[in-house]
Protein backbone atom coordinates (compact mmCIF):
# COMPACT_ATOMS: atom_id res chain seq x y z
CA UNK A 1 0.00 0.00 0.00
CA UNK A 2 1.71 3.05 -1.08
CA UNK A 3 0.40 6.92 -1.73
CA UNK A 4 2.17 9.69 -3.36
CA UNK A 5 2.60 12.14 -0.95
CA UNK A 6 1.23 15.40 -1.78
CA UNK A 7 2.62 18.97 -1.41
CA UNK A 8 -0.69 21.16 -0.59
CA UNK A 9 -1.60 18.78 2.46
CA UNK A 10 2.12 19.34 3.41
CA UNK A 11 2.67 15.62 3.59
CA UNK A 12 6.14 14.34 4.62
CA UNK A 13 5.39 10.49 6.00
CA UNK A 14 7.97 9.19 8.74
CA UNK A 15 9.63 5.13 7.71
CA UNK A 16 12.32 5.42 10.20
CA UNK A 17 11.73 2.37 12.76
CA UNK A 18 14.44 3.76 14.94
CA UNK A 19 12.19 6.83 15.22
CA UNK A 20 8.86 5.62 15.35
CA UNK A 21 10.33 3.24 18.63
CA UNK A 22 12.02 6.26 20.34
CA UNK A 23 8.55 8.21 19.63
CA UNK A 24 6.25 5.20 20.94
CA UNK A 25 8.95 4.55 23.91
CA UNK A 26 8.24 8.50 25.11
CA UNK A 27 4.29 8.12 24.73
CA UNK A 28 4.29 5.47 27.58
CA UNK A 29 0.89 4.61 25.97
CA UNK A 30 -1.53 1.79 28.51
CA UNK A 31 -3.91 -0.34 27.62
CA UNK A 32 -7.38 1.37 26.87
CA UNK A 33 -5.80 4.97 27.37
CA UNK A 34 -7.83 7.27 24.60
CA UNK A 35 -5.99 8.51 22.33
CA UNK A 36 -6.01 10.53 19.01
CA UNK A 37 -3.48 11.36 16.29
CA UNK A 38 -3.86 14.03 13.91
CA UNK A 39 -2.28 13.40 10.27
CA UNK A 40 -1.39 9.34 10.65
CA UNK A 41 -0.41 9.40 7.27
CA UNK A 42 -0.07 5.57 6.17
CA UNK A 43 0.11 4.56 9.73
CA UNK A 44 3.78 4.66 11.14
CA UNK A 45 2.38 5.38 14.09
CA UNK A 46 -1.24 4.25 14.29
CA UNK A 47 -0.01 0.70 14.12
CA UNK A 48 2.37 0.45 17.43
CA UNK A 49 -0.12 2.58 19.08
CA UNK A 50 -2.81 0.15 18.12
CA UNK A 51 -0.25 -2.94 19.06
CA UNK A 52 -0.17 -0.60 22.35
CA UNK A 53 -3.83 -1.62 22.77
CA UNK A 54 -4.76 1.43 23.11
CA UNK A 55 -8.35 2.85 21.62
CA UNK A 56 -7.70 5.31 19.00
CA UNK A 57 -9.48 8.39 16.99
CA UNK A 58 -7.62 9.52 14.40
CA UNK A 59 -8.09 12.56 12.00
CA UNK A 60 -6.90 12.66 8.42
CA UNK A 61 -8.34 14.91 5.91
CA UNK A 62 -6.66 13.11 2.85
CA UNK A 63 -9.48 11.26 1.71
CA UNK A 64 -7.03 9.03 -0.24
CA UNK A 65 -5.11 7.79 2.68
CA UNK A 66 -8.66 7.64 4.64
CA UNK A 67 -9.33 4.74 2.27
CA UNK A 68 -6.03 3.43 2.95
CA UNK A 69 -6.26 3.29 6.62
CA UNK A 70 -9.42 1.44 6.22
CA UNK A 71 -7.75 -1.34 4.41
CA UNK A 72 -4.64 -1.66 6.14
CA UNK A 73 -6.34 -1.39 9.94
CA UNK A 74 -9.60 -3.28 8.75
CA UNK A 75 -9.45 -5.73 11.69
CA UNK A 76 -8.40 -2.62 14.14
CA UNK A 77 -11.75 -3.17 16.64
CA UNK A 78 -10.50 0.25 18.82
CA UNK A 79 -9.54 2.14 15.80
CA UNK A 80 -11.78 4.83 14.71
CA UNK A 81 -11.37 6.96 11.43
CA UNK A 82 -12.28 10.49 10.53
CA UNK A 83 -12.27 12.23 7.64
CA UNK A 84 -12.29 15.50 8.67
CA UNK A 85 -9.82 18.68 8.74
CA UNK A 86 -8.26 18.99 12.16
CA UNK A 87 -7.63 22.57 12.04
CA UNK A 88 -11.91 22.25 12.47
CA UNK A 89 -12.57 19.36 14.09
CA UNK A 90 -14.66 18.73 17.74
CA UNK A 91 -12.50 17.02 20.06
CA UNK A 92 -14.61 17.29 22.69
CA UNK A 93 -16.61 15.22 20.95
CA UNK A 94 -14.33 12.32 21.65
CA UNK A 95 -14.38 12.27 24.86
CA UNK A 96 -16.35 9.92 27.39
CA UNK A 97 -16.99 9.35 30.44
CA UNK A 98 -14.66 12.43 30.83
CA UNK A 99 -11.87 10.54 30.07
CA UNK A 100 -8.20 12.64 29.00
CA UNK A 101 -7.40 12.28 25.81
CA UNK A 102 -3.84 11.78 24.48
CA UNK A 103 -2.99 13.50 21.17
CA UNK A 104 0.12 12.37 19.25
CA UNK A 105 0.56 13.73 15.49
CA UNK A 106 3.54 14.62 12.55
CA UNK A 107 1.33 17.99 12.13
CA UNK A 108 2.12 19.62 8.64
CA UNK A 109 4.36 22.88 9.10
CA UNK A 110 1.95 24.64 7.29
CA UNK A 111 -0.84 24.69 9.59
CA UNK A 112 1.19 23.45 12.85
CA UNK A 113 0.73 26.73 14.70
CA UNK A 114 -2.95 27.33 13.83
CA UNK A 115 -3.51 23.85 14.57
CA UNK A 116 -2.13 24.04 17.69
CA UNK A 117 -4.04 27.35 19.10
CA UNK A 118 -7.62 25.38 17.81
CA UNK A 119 -6.27 22.38 20.19
CA UNK A 120 -5.35 24.71 23.36
CA UNK A 121 -8.92 25.61 23.06
CA UNK A 122 -9.97 21.82 24.23
CA UNK A 123 -6.76 22.09 26.93
CA UNK A 124 -9.09 21.29 29.77
CA UNK A 125 -9.86 17.90 27.58
CA UNK A 126 -6.19 16.67 27.59
CA UNK A 127 -3.85 14.82 29.47
CA UNK A 128 -0.90 15.52 26.83
CA UNK A 129 0.44 16.44 23.58
CA UNK A 130 3.46 14.83 21.94
CA UNK A 131 3.56 16.66 18.09
CA UNK A 132 5.84 16.59 15.54
CA UNK A 133 7.10 19.94 14.35
CA UNK A 134 9.34 22.14 12.39
CA UNK A 135 12.59 21.82 14.99
CA UNK A 136 12.51 26.41 14.66
CA UNK A 137 8.50 25.73 16.09
CA UNK A 138 9.48 23.63 19.12
CA UNK A 139 12.65 26.23 19.99
CA UNK A 140 10.27 28.98 19.93
CA UNK A 141 7.10 27.08 21.76
CA UNK A 142 10.03 26.26 24.96
CA UNK A 143 12.30 29.57 24.49
CA UNK A 144 12.75 31.49 27.83
CA UNK A 145 12.55 35.23 28.07
CA UNK A 146 15.44 36.91 26.69
CA UNK A 147 16.00 34.46 23.96
CA UNK A 148 15.66 35.78 20.20
CA UNK A 149 13.21 33.00 19.46
CA UNK A 150 11.17 34.05 22.47
CA UNK A 151 7.98 35.36 21.04
CA UNK A 152 4.04 35.28 21.26
CA UNK A 153 4.56 31.46 20.76
CA UNK A 154 5.90 30.92 23.81
CA UNK A 155 3.95 32.96 25.67
CA UNK A 156 0.69 31.41 24.76
CA UNK A 157 1.84 28.05 24.55
CA UNK A 158 3.71 28.21 28.11
CA UNK A 159 0.68 29.84 29.55
CA UNK A 160 -1.67 26.94 29.01
CA UNK A 161 0.82 24.00 28.90
CA UNK A 162 4.36 22.23 29.99
CA UNK A 163 6.37 22.69 27.52
CA UNK A 164 9.47 19.88 26.60
CA UNK A 165 11.67 19.27 23.55
CA UNK A 166 12.12 15.78 23.51
CA UNK A 167 14.17 14.86 20.37
CA UNK A 168 15.43 16.17 16.80
CA UNK A 169 14.29 14.01 14.38
CA UNK A 170 16.62 13.94 10.96
CA UNK A 171 15.07 14.95 7.84
CA UNK A 172 15.98 11.38 6.10
CA UNK A 173 13.77 10.08 8.17
CA UNK A 174 10.70 10.88 6.39
CA UNK A 175 9.34 10.09 2.87
CA UNK A 176 10.06 12.65 0.89
CA UNK A 177 13.24 14.43 2.52
CA UNK A 178 11.78 18.03 4.13
CA UNK A 179 13.90 20.80 3.66
CA UNK A 180 13.50 21.82 7.32
CA UNK A 181 14.98 19.78 10.39
CA UNK A 182 12.14 18.42 12.84
CA UNK A 183 12.04 18.10 16.50
CA UNK A 184 9.87 15.98 18.66
CA UNK A 185 7.76 18.28 21.77
CA UNK A 186 5.87 16.98 24.53
CA UNK A 187 2.99 19.51 25.60
CA UNK A 188 1.17 19.05 29.36
CA UNK A 189 -1.76 21.24 29.65
CA UNK A 190 -1.72 23.03 33.26
CA UNK A 191 -4.59 21.97 35.79
CA UNK A 192 -4.32 25.25 37.03
CA UNK A 193 -2.59 28.32 34.67
CA UNK A 194 0.86 29.19 35.87
CA UNK A 195 -0.28 33.05 36.35
CA UNK A 196 -4.17 34.82 36.71
CA UNK A 197 -5.15 36.27 33.22
CA UNK A 198 -8.60 37.71 33.85
CA UNK A 199 -8.96 37.29 29.72
CA UNK A 200 -7.10 35.07 27.32
CA UNK A 201 -7.86 36.87 24.02
CA UNK A 202 -6.62 40.04 25.66
CA UNK A 203 -3.74 38.24 26.49
CA UNK A 204 -3.14 36.53 22.93
CA UNK A 205 -3.67 40.16 21.49
CA UNK A 206 -1.61 42.06 23.94
CA UNK A 207 1.44 39.50 23.44
CA UNK A 208 0.95 40.30 19.47
CA UNK A 209 0.84 44.22 19.81
CA UNK A 210 4.11 43.91 21.85
CA UNK A 211 5.71 41.10 19.19
CA UNK A 212 4.72 42.94 16.46
CA UNK A 213 7.73 45.18 16.66
CA UNK A 214 10.32 43.41 18.19
CA UNK A 215 12.94 45.72 18.05
CA UNK A 216 11.66 48.40 19.33
CA UNK A 217 10.94 49.04 23.05
CA UNK A 218 7.70 48.79 24.45
CA UNK A 219 7.55 52.36 25.19
CA UNK A 220 7.13 52.90 20.90
CA UNK A 221 5.37 49.45 20.42
CA UNK A 222 2.87 49.35 22.76
CA UNK A 223 2.54 53.03 22.61
CA UNK A 224 -1.20 52.97 21.34
CA UNK A 225 -2.47 50.47 24.78
CA UNK A 226 -0.67 52.17 27.53
CA UNK A 227 1.40 55.31 28.45
CA UNK A 228 5.11 55.50 30.20
CA UNK A 229 3.73 56.30 33.17
CA UNK A 230 1.10 53.00 32.96
CA UNK A 231 4.35 50.91 32.36
CA UNK A 232 6.34 52.37 35.14
CA UNK A 233 3.60 51.65 37.39
CA UNK A 234 3.09 48.06 36.52
CA UNK A 235 6.99 47.68 36.77
CA UNK A 236 7.55 47.40 33.11
CA UNK A 237 10.40 49.25 31.85
CA UNK A 238 9.82 51.01 28.92
CA UNK A 239 13.01 51.26 27.39
CA UNK A 240 12.77 46.97 27.56
CA UNK A 241 11.95 44.97 24.41
CA UNK A 242 9.29 42.42 24.38
CA UNK A 243 11.36 39.58 24.43
CA UNK A 244 12.47 40.36 28.22
CA UNK A 245 9.19 40.72 29.59
CA UNK A 246 8.33 36.93 31.66
CA UNK A 247 4.50 35.28 31.23
CA UNK A 248 3.62 36.64 34.47
CA UNK A 249 4.39 40.53 33.35
CA UNK A 250 2.36 39.57 29.76
CA UNK A 251 -0.37 38.67 32.36
CA UNK A 252 -0.15 41.69 34.39
CA UNK A 253 0.00 43.88 31.17
CA UNK A 254 -3.31 41.76 30.18
CA UNK A 255 -5.45 42.13 33.29
CA UNK A 256 -4.42 46.04 33.46
CA UNK A 257 -5.66 46.63 29.87
CA UNK A 258 -9.13 45.03 31.12
CA UNK A 259 -9.51 46.70 33.85
CA UNK A 260 -9.03 50.41 31.74
CA UNK A 261 -10.38 49.18 28.33
CA UNK A 262 -14.31 49.37 27.72
CA UNK A 263 -13.59 46.73 24.45
CA UNK A 264 -10.49 45.21 25.37
CA UNK A 265 -10.34 42.69 22.48
CA UNK A 266 -11.74 45.42 19.57
CA UNK A 267 -9.08 47.86 20.24
CA UNK A 268 -6.24 45.22 20.15
CA UNK A 269 -4.25 44.45 17.15
CA UNK A 270 -4.42 41.19 16.13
Amino acid sequence: MTHQARKRFGQNFLHDYSIIANIINHLQAEKQQHWVEIGPGQGALTEPLLAAQVCLDVVELDRDLVALLQRKFAQAADLTIHSADALNFDFAGLQKNNEKLHIIGNLPYNISTPLLFHLLSFSNLIADMHFMLQKEVVERICAAPGSKKYGKLSVMMQYFCETEALFEVPPESFDPIPQVKSAIIRLIPHTTPPVMVKNVSVLKNITSAAFSQRRKTLRNSMKNLFTEAQLIALEVEPTARAETLTLAQFAQLSNAWTEIADYPCDNLPQ
